[in-house]
């Protein structure tokens, strides 16, 4: 696998202008409006898109559109709380038993339908952080997010993980990302070997919504991943136009299992403003996926909302519960 220079050099050399992107798929298309949300894609990410197809599955993830200028009944710029749930800079309280913690406001690219797109930027205070696990010993596992925490070098990675090694009360490790999945080069054999050292159970959450988005070194990386002894699972986001039918699903979930990957989550949009063109209405979603994959393979069909003490999710198509809270 590539060094570590050599994927910070593929981030680096990301696609961030509209009209670049267009010529590099042969697309034409009428100029963007300004949004305050940058276009921000990896080249890597780029090459598995279809040539001249303006509706790629992939494309409509990280391309700007009019549509994200609308201002939706029932979305907001903190559809999940997370505002009220920080007690430190990087760092959220929202569920019993584990915390979050932001190490990176930072991508490698920007989904357009991303709940955190409206989110201040600021430094993670690691110092605060662990002060809150020792007041806390009820906390058993500290998660990942961000931004992408696979952004960090390996060096700061590495400083992190062996500061919560210490910290004998965390017992699992869990990091969310899409950095294997954009940047696959990202997995060097220093990332593996923080993976694979060490007492914590590592879990990686991988974010991957279309079976296109998985090639070769996307593979590659995953299966070595698995070989350290990490669990790997995946969640999606449901979105129009891109995933929101069963064979697509069920093709996901075939393609991540084949790879040693276990589809866990598929997360109804987060209302966040910006993203309404996105919204699909689930109904009969998963009647349709269990019908043609084993139980093993059916992710959850969950929403995030704000206040609960856990993520929600339910099997059948109640409208009230699927549409955006008001």
């Amino acid at each position: 696998m590539n060094s570590d220079q050599s994927w910070q050099a593929m981030v680096a050399s990301t696609i961030r202008d509209v009209e670049e992107l267009c010529n590099v798929l042969d697309l034409d298309l009428t100029a963007q409006p300004f949004t305050q949300f940058s276009l921000k894609v990896p080249r890597s990410y780029v090459d598995r898109m279809v040539r001249g197809n303006p509706k790629d599955p992939l494309l409509l993830q990280v391309l700007p559109s009019p549509e994200e200028e609308a201002r939706a009944s029932g979305y907001s710029e903190d559809p999940v709380g997370d505002l009220n749930a920080r007690i430190a800079p990087g760092v959220l309280q929202k569920y019993a038993g584990r915390v979050l913690w932001m190490p990176t406001s930072s991508c490698p690219v920007h989904c357009r339908y991303c709940f955190r797109r409206h989110f201040p930027s600021e430094p993670f205070d690691q110092e605060k952080a662990f002060e809150h696990l020792e007041q806390h010993p009820e906390i058993h596992e500290v998660i990942l997010s961000g931004g992408d925490p696979l952004m960090l070098s390996d060096a700061r990675l590495a400083n992190l993980f062996e500061r919560l090694e210490t910290t004998m009360q965390v017992q699992r490790l869990r990091i969310h990302t899409r950095m294997p999945i954009v940047v696959p080069e990202r997995v060097g054999n220093p990332l593996l070997g923080l993976l694979a050292r060490g007492r914590l159970q590592k879990i990686i959450v991988l974010h991957t919504n279309h079976p296109q988005e998985i090639d070769d070194q996307v593979i590659f990386a995953c299966r070595a991943m698995k070989k350290t002894g990490a669990i790997l699972l995946n969640q999606s986001v449901l979105l129009r136009g891109i995933n929101d039918n069963f064979q697509t699903l069920a093709n996901l979930s075939e393609r991540l299992f084949s790879i040693g990957v276990l589809p866990y989550y598929l997360h109804l949009l987060d209302p966040v403003q910006g993203s309404s063109h996105f919204f699909s209405h689930p109904a009969g979603l998963m009647e349709e996926i269990c019908a043609v994959l084993p139980g093993y393979l059916v992710p959850k069909l969950v929403r995030e909302v704000r206040g609960e003490r856990y993520k929600v999710f339910r099997f059948d198509s109640h409208e009230s519960w699927f549409l955006p809270q008001t």
